[in-house]
């Protein structure tokens, strides 16, 4: 068996292959504050003592949530002397500028739990002044007496000559060998004090529960059996070991969401569709990203807790780029302060649950507005659903308040979710200078393919994909993932052949370093490289892949060609006569494993003539209560054609069509939607 588990806010999902390779899914409830257990819970109906298993995969919510609810470690942070404050001074520009009451983000460690260090190296890894050790066993004692549990290492240019903060680190652990360390250097290797300085922090702060979590979670998988090829999956879309996880653990912010955005890319290159809106609704959080060319899009940009009014947290490892917001099937509907509607981002989550779930929940969510208006199946729930509650529910928080009927406000209810929903859509593809209608749109997680169908047709999207095990859809990602390391190397020079030795010496050094950490032989590994470009005297960079890992004059004048256009769709303008400047080296290491490939299903045992299983009342805005058919997903086969108004299930996952567009199966198992006129 080949495994993989993706913990949502609200189900913990598995997919899991046979002897033949045949996929197998399943779902069940999320544990919080003992997500392992959950992870026992679904695995348990599956493993057995004879099962061999090939490899487990996993995807968690953990790093995040203990970002977001902030239940960390104590941290204690070492600067160079003069710079204790990096963290705290952060960044001059603020998202809400006119606000007077503004407040910047407060860091993670207090200024008490903050000390500096004698000891300078200048920006091209020169040491000015030599670390002194002796102010070591002073700093370590303060530390043991305010209870810090893990030491951040962030020393000015640490990025370019990391000798001190390693020579550091060793001196603090012949001291205190039990305490978690976490260096700048080992963490990021680009520029920017206020940013690598906050990751840093940041790794240090969830590094103590990730080794709790990852070390129960072995001991637990072990009670059945599963003991060996234990990988987990990272931010940038690739996997590596529990022990290397346990030191980066910010490289897991993201760890379940980006499988399902890197399994659309896979989905993509099957089907030639090389550019596509990836979107995945889940219980608790709506996730959208952008894929061009059949690539994922990977950034260090990356922002926890940032929004229009607060400046977040900035984390300058490798992540998927990813925009997420507070709407899933559990978000809570309420009417506001000031009279309006509002959906999310708070979140009935996995208990209570919904309305629907009979759980003891009272204010409606989003999986209660599709309930109440015929979109879901009752029948698909784990417990009997009291539809008066359910209305009740809706009449009591939003109808009364608004003066409409219960068919009205759930209405209201899933508009506002679509609207939040197209927003984060617009993010990621209008506010980047791409046209939505170019792009076919992948919609996955338990609410993607029940919102796609609006959403896409509000942007102009000239097609919809619903995956096979689009419910479980992160998960199976994971099964075509690969080792991946991302290796970033801030290397400030002119993009010019005057430079064109000295950028190829670097790339070579960074391969070395790669082929050094890398687990297997070199023939199992292949490269991708990307250039960080920007133009002299400005500030932000433009990302440019190249095809290939050594570069000659005429790669460099085709890269300078494509950085004007790329800036140009970015930023509205190009400089032709300004000299550019590379600013980082991005070198990707992959591995050539034998990932789960999508299978032709076979459909010969299927009765396509039955695939209708019910009549059901729909309610379609601006029309009312239609009856339409429901057809069961697991009965059809592919050349059969449905036209809307109609509803596509299976036990996990629902498609609402609607008029004038039609949906159809593919040989893979994948629900087509052909939007109307496209």
């Amino acid at each position: 068996m080949k495994i993989a588990t993706d913990i949502g806010g609200t189900f913990t999902d598995l997919v899991f292959t046979d002897e033949k390779g045949n996929l197998h899914f399943d779902k069940g409830h999320t544990t919080p504050g003992h997500f392992e257990d959950g992870i026992l819970n679904v695995l348990e109906r599956h493993v057995t003592e004879d099962s061999l298993i090939e490899s487990f995969i996993h995807g968690s919510t953990v790093i995040i949530n203990t970002l977001t609810e902030r239940k960390g470690g104590v941290v204690g942070l070492i600067t160079t002397k003069g710079f204790r404050d990096v963290i705290e001074i952060a960044r001059g520009n603020r998202p809400d500028l006119y606000n007077f009451k503004y407040k910047k983000p407060e860091p993670f460690v207090e200024r008490y739990l903050r000390q500096e260090i004698d000891e300078r190296i200048d920006f091209k890894g020169n040491i000015m002044k030599a670390l002194n050790t002796e102010e070591v066993d002073e700093i370590v004692h303060k530390f043991k007496e305010l209870g810090v549990e893990a030491i951040a290492i962030s020393l000015i240019h640490g990025y370019k000559n990391p000798i001190h903060e390693q020579q550091l680190k060793e001196a603090i652990l012949k001291i205190w060998p039990e305490v978690y360390i976490t260096l700048s250097s080992e963490t990021i290797k680009e520029y920017r004090e206020y940013e690598r300085t906050n990751t840093t922090v940041l790794n240090s702060y969830v590094k103590p529960i990730a080794h709790a979590y990852l070390k129960s979670l072995k001991e637990k998988l072990s009670t059945i059996g599963i003991t060996d090829h234990l990988k987990i999956m990272q931010s940038n879309g690739g996997t590596t070991s529990f022990d290397k996880a346990m030191e980066l653990p910010i490289n897991l912010v993201e760890s379940g969401p980006v499988a399902g955005m890197f399994g659309a890319a896979k989905l993509g290159q099957l089907l030639n569709e090389s550019n596509i809106i990836a979107f995945d609704v889940g219980g608790t959080t709506a996730k959208c990203s952008l894929i061009t060319d059949g690539k994922v899009n990977v950034t260090t940009d990356y922002y926890i807790e940032r929004n229009e009014k607060f400046a977040g947290y900035p984390i300058k490892t490798p992540v998927v780029d990813i925009v997420e917001i507070g709407n899933g099937g559990g978000s809570i509907a309420r009417v506001d302060q000031f009279g309006s509607l509002k959906v999310g981002p708070d979140s009935a989550g996995a208990n209570p649950g919904p309305v629907a779930y009979g759980l003891g929940n009272t204010q409606p969510t989003i999986t209660d507005a599709n309930v109440y208006l015929g979109r879901l199946s009752l029948e698909n729930f784990d417990n009997p659903v009291s539809i008066n509650k359910v209305e009740e529910a809706l009449v009591e928080a939003i109808a009364k308040p608004f003066h409409v009927s219960a068919e009205e406000a759930a209405q209201g209810i899933l508009d506002i979710a679509n609207s939040n929903m197209l927003n984060a859509l617009k993010l990621i593809s209008i506010r980047k200078g791409y046209d939505p209608e170019d792009f076919t749109m992948v919609a996955f997680g338990g609410g993607g393919p029940l919102h796609a169908i609006n959403l896409a047709e509000e942007l102009g999207m000239k097609k919809v994909i619903i995956p096979y095990g689009s419910s479980v859809f992160s998960a199976l990602g994971m099964m075509m993932t690969e080792y991946r390391q991302d290796y970033i190397q801030t290397s400030l020079m002119g993009f010019d052949h005057h430079h064109l030795a000295a950028i190829q010496e670097n790339i070579d050094q960074v391969i070395a370093n790669a082929y050094a950490d890398a687990p297997l032989s070199k023939d199992h590994y292949y490269f991708e490289i990307n250039y960080d470009l920007r133009y002299k005297g400005q500030e932000h960079a433009v990302k440019l892949n190249a095809s290939t890992i050594t570069l000659d004059e005429e790669g460099l004048l085709e890269l300078a060609e494509a950085f004007h256009i790329k800036h140009k769709q970015e930023f509205s303008f190009d400089l032709p006569a300004t000299p550019i400047e590379l600013v980082n080296l991005h070198l990707t290491i992959y591995g050539k494993d034998e990932a789960v490939q999508f299978k032709e299903l076979d459909f010969s045992s299927i009765d396509g003539s039955t695939c209708v299983k019910a009549q059901r009342n729909l309610y379609v805005k601006g029309t009312g209560w239609v009856e339409v058919n429901v057809y069961d997903q697991q009965k059809l086969v592919p050349g059969y054609v449905i036209t809307g108004p109609a509803i596509v299930e299976n036990p996990t996952s629902t498609v609402v069509i609607n008029d004038k567009q039609s949906i159809e199966i593919d040989k893979y198992g994948n629900l087509i939607v052909e939007m109307e006129g496209k």
